[in-house]
């Protein structure tokens, strides 16, 4: 599954690359067309705990589109240079409540409530518009494929986890419409271009 989810994300970055920006985004995943309705790849139903012992669902964001990255506390490799990207994300945004960030923990093991709750803390993390989400580890492992995300355990990985860095932006409709690759300030740079564009999208000026 995670390597036929990044084949057709991959076809996703190759239309995004051939489209103008007044184009509308591109929506990622499969696209099936069922009895005249075309029907876009979407994040399926989930439920998990926040840092704040909250559950979070896709209902939770039923009214704002978000961007959405897979870590864990204890990895030693990629992850503060997400979180880093991430937090310029957080920052730039912070204000607007028409958008959210999610961050899935690979680790529930070790990334309890607690910890997830000091790690937000310790990143300067003020504001309600980034959720650190908890469940149990198959369930994360298996929805970061409908994210076209590749990750698993993997005991001779850093941390026991082998996994993508990328960022991926969500419609209000749970449609996977960008991408960025966490590791690099510059893709992420140009990711603002993408979100304020599905923002616009979203939230059309009347």
């Amino acid at each position: 599954m995670i390597q036929k989810g990044a084949f057709y994300l991959t076809l996703g970055i190759l239309f995004m690359s051939c489209s103008s920006e007044k184009q509308p985004l591109p929506y990622l995943g499969f696209t099936e067309i069922i009895n005249g309705d075309t029907l876009h790849h979407k994040i399926p139903d989930f439920s998990f705990l926040n840092q704040d012992g909250q559950v979070v669902s896709n209902e939770s964001y039923k009214d704002q589109i978000y961007v959405a990255d897979f870590f864990f506390v204890h990895c030693p490799s990629i992850c503060p240079k997400v979180t880093q990207q991430m937090l310029r994300i957080h920052d730039r945004y912070k204000d607007d409540s028409r958008i959210k960030l999610v961050a899935h923990t690979l680790d529930p093991d070790r990334d309890s409530i607690p910890v997830l709750r000091d790690y937000a803390a310790k990143i300067g993390v003020k504001s309600q518009r980034w959720d650190f989400l908890i469940g149990k580890d198959d369930e994360t492992l298996e929805i970061a494929d409908q994210y076209f995300v590749p990750a698993f355990k993997d005991p001779d990985a850093p941390g026991g986890f082998d996994h993508s860095g990328k960022l991926i932006l969500v419609d209000r409709n749970r449609h996977v419409r960008g991408f960025a690759e966490g590791t690099d300030p510059e893709s992420v740079t140009q990711f603002f271009k993408t979100i304020d564009q599905l923002l616009n999208e979203e939230f059309p000026k009347s």
